[in-house]
């Protein structure tokens, strides 16, 4: 399958490599939006002080 990929084909598929990017990066926002995202906040630098919880004693 491989052999026949051409020039062309790889052309087609640079030309929707922008595309690809801005929907995965949409589909990947959507995705942090529905789960749990102070899971991936929690491991941004400044952020990560912002969720420590107070321990009661």
């Amino acid at each position: 399958m491989l052999g026949r990929l051409g020039r062309k084909h790889v052309e087609i598929a640079a030309s929707f490599a922008s595309t690809a990017v801005g929907f995965g990066g949409a589909a990947f926002v959507t995705l942090l939006y529905f789960t749990d995202w102070k899971v991936f906040v929690a491991n941004i630098p400044f952020y990560r002080g912002k969720f420590k919880e107070v321990e009661e004693k």
